[in-house]
């Protein structure tokens, strides 16, 4: 069989493959955080900050207790920036442009949350001390504007098996991060990062 291969690049092709949305999906895209999307965001202890800059595009886990994203009023987040490499991929974006997305997952269910809208980093002393976790303050904090709000539904996390117990990886299924970062820089002392790296996570996850 002659496999044949084209690119869609045509908005009416696209639609003429799939066909309309359906209506339930263009009925819960909000402008504002109605309760239950409140609900959702304050049992997420986990969630994927996406930007884009002059760099091009970047995804950034974002994990902590859930609740700490906060609902600041019906159209208002704010994420604390915990302690992490320094890299500053994703506040770099959001200085030369505030778009952003936030993707939500809740551990055990199918449903995820999508938040698009524009971000800012600021400081705030008080809000910042309100973010503390065993006595370290954010450095600065990411406020977020909502401007569509809607949940996805269970699909994708269903298709992948995301939670189900017996399809989860072990982690001797994958080389370590010694393992990974040696195997790009030869020289890398592999055994004794991974050896130093438990006691080295406690001190700095916040």
């Amino acid at each position: 069989m002659t496999s044949t291969r084209k690119k869609i690049t045509c908005l009416d092709e696209l639609l003429s493959l799939y066909g309309q949305p359906a209506k339930a999906s263009l009925v819960k895209e909000l402008d504002h955080i109605a309760p239950y999307y409140q609900l959702m965001i304050e049992k997420s202890p986990f969630a994927v900050l996406c930007t884009i800059g002059n760099g091009g595009l970047d995804c950034s886990p974002r994990g902590d207790e859930p609740g700490s994203i906060r609902v600041q009023n019906s159209k208002t987040l704010l994420l604390p920036d915990r302690r992490g490499n320094n890299r500053l991929d994703s506040l770099r974006n959001l200085i030369e442009d505030p778009r952003a997305s936030l993707l939500f997952l809740i551990p055990g269910i199918g449903e995820t949350l999508r938040v698009n809208g524009k971000a800012t980093i600021i400081q705030d002393t008080e809000l910042q001390k309100s973010f503390s976790v065993n006595n370290k303050i954010p450095v600065t904090l990411i406020e977020f504007t909502v401007e569509q709000i809607y949940f996805q539904c269970q699909k994708a996390l269903v298709r992948s098996r995301l939670w189900e117990p017996d399809y989860k990886i072990t982690r001797e299924q994958l080389p370590s991060t010694g393992e990974l970062v040696k195997s790009i820089q030869s020289d890398f002392d592999a055994k004794a990062y991974d050896a130093e790296y438990p006691e080295r996570l406690k001190k700095t996850l916040y």
